[in-house]
């Protein structure tokens, strides 16, 4: 597949395709392991892999922890739908969102809400506590509205 033109990112092969598939299931696969899963050198793996992070590919390497081991056993996706829709107030709030305590990802969704924020807490009072001292305060929010997340499972793609 050839990348669209104003796509800056090089195009990936098999090879690339393949390198990131086994980095996403597991990301502190050795690089021997990892070359011979994919069926290339040792010495291609990792200068594929240097590559890939080098391009923006691989964004970066992070341990998947239990957010209870943290502290932060209840977690939430809270929908916000901001007041307005100018590309400073859009930037602003995922500017400040990011830095909210407790934010893991922040997500700039299409459809009735504008962001979706995936958020830990200690507790239902603590999340409670979130919300109106982060989002209700903000004058660019207009709503939200929290779903708790029950369980989480890590997909493979």
């Amino acid at each position: 597949m050839t990348p669209a033109p104003n796509d800056v990112r090089p195009f990936l092969d098999d090879v690339d395709r393949a390198i990131l598939s086994e980095l996403a299931s597991d990301g502190r696969l050795p690089n021997n392991a990892l070359a011979e899963r994919v069926g290339v050198a040792p010495s291609t793996c990792l200068a594929r892999t240097r590559a890939l992070r080098e391009s923006g590919a691989i964004r970066g390497f992070h341990a998947e922890i239990d957010p209870a081991a943290l502290g932060l056993p209840l977690q939430a996706l809270v929908s916000v739908r901001l007041s307005a829709h100018e590309r400073p107030v859009v930037d602003a709030f995922r500017a400040r969102s990011v830095r909210f305590p407790g934010v893991v990802s922040v997500f700039h969704v299409a459809g009735a809400d504008d962001y979706v924020l995936h958020v830990r807490a200690a507790s239902a009072d603590a999340l409670r506590d979130f919300v109106l001292d982060h989002l209700a305060v903000d004058p660019a929010v207009q709503h939200t509205q929290t779903s708790l997340i029950f369980e989480q499972a890590r997909g493979v793609g």
